[in-house]
């Protein structure tokens, strides 16, 4: 039992569940990728969470670049440029390379059976992973501490809620917001709504269809840089493998929301912070993977379209 839980249960739990809000809403902006690409083109894209692990890797590379290394460096112009740096290096370079794959591995598939470009996409996830290994290396790295002051937010109250916490809030529901306003309202966004309701028909119509899937892939892989970038600064450390459990944990949340559903995907990702937190709190660490895909199952048992998916007819 952690001294804090003993001290004030109360406060305790309010703590768990801030850090589970807070991790949720990080799997739910890696979330936001896959559940783009699946419902434009019903495509499970297992290489998202490894594109948005080399997302870490190469702002780590314009940290270097830029010389801002260490803590002390954080609110410095060095620090500075790297943030800006990353903001726009990271969503552009994950983007040409989600676009390159689905040029040269996903598109080829198109036509063919639903298992060919799921394999393929565990394979082109296998590619990403050894990439980051050969990038750089099989160990733990630390990424700089690049923000300035990590105060406490609601100082007083037996609880932290610090700048970083914030951030992440600040980044993944406006996002959310912007993406589904995006899809809703733009010429763009309706193509892509027409082309996940029917393809064929969508061409028929005159809409470009590998050009919306273009943009899908484009989108969903500039979400993931915008991911790398808030992972890399709030959690300050990155590895080769980092992608595959948090992309799974991603992935899970788009199912428990509701795979193809933006709204979905960030309530799958905060429900599974709040289960991994509060299940790791009070029930054992070692449990809380159990525990996740445990409820995952008993909910879609109940709700087999996620809990926010809609029914739809499945499209041969």
């Amino acid at each position: 039992m952690t001294p804090l839980l003993a001290t004030d249960p109360a406060a305790a739990f309010g703590q768990f569940v801030l850090i589970g809000l807070v991790s949720g809403l990080l799997y739910a902006l890696i979330a936001l990728g896959y559940t783009m690409v699946y419902g434009i083109v019903e495509l499970i894209n297992f290489a998202h969470g490894d594109l948005f692990m080399l997302g870490c890797m190469l702002c780590l590379q314009v940290c270097l670049a830029v010389g801002a290394l260490s803590e002390a460096d954080a609110g410095t112009g060095p620090a500075v440029l790297a943030i800006a740096i990353m903001l726009l290096v990271a969503p552009v370079f994950c983007a040409a390379l989600n676009l390159a794959v689905d040029r040269a591995v996903y598109k080829p598939l198109r036509t063919a059976p639903k298992l060919a470009p799921l394999v393929s996409a565990i394979g082109v996830s296998f590619i990403f992973m050894n990439i980051g290994l050969f990038w750089r290396g099989p160990t733990d790295i630390s990424f700089p501490k690049l923000l300035l002051g990590e105060t406490n937010l609601i100082e007083g109250s037996g609880m932290g809620f610090t700048t970083k916490d914030l951030m992440v809030v600040l980044v993944t529901i406006p996002t959310m917001i912007g993406l589904t306003l995006f899809v809703r309202y733009t010429s763009l966004g309706k193509a892509m709504r027409a082309t996940a309701q029917n393809p064929t028909a969508a061409q028929l119509m005159g809409i470009n269809v590998d050009r919306v899937i273009a943009a899908t892939f484009a989108i969903g892989g500039a979400l993931a840089g915008v991911a790398s970038v808030v992972y890399g600064l709030y959690f300050n450390s990155v590895n080769y493998q980092m992608g595959f459990q948090n992309g799974l944990y991603a992935f899970t949340a788009a199912v428990l929301g509701g795979i193809g559903n933006i709204p979905g995907a960030v309530l799958g990702g905060v429900v599974i912070g709040l289960i991994k937190a509060l299940g790791g709190a009070y029930i054992g660490a070692e449990w809380s993977e159990a525990l996740i895909f445990g409820i995952l199952i008993v909910i879609l048992l109940f709700r087999p379209n996620g809990l926010l998916g809609a029914r739809t007819r499945e499209k041969v």
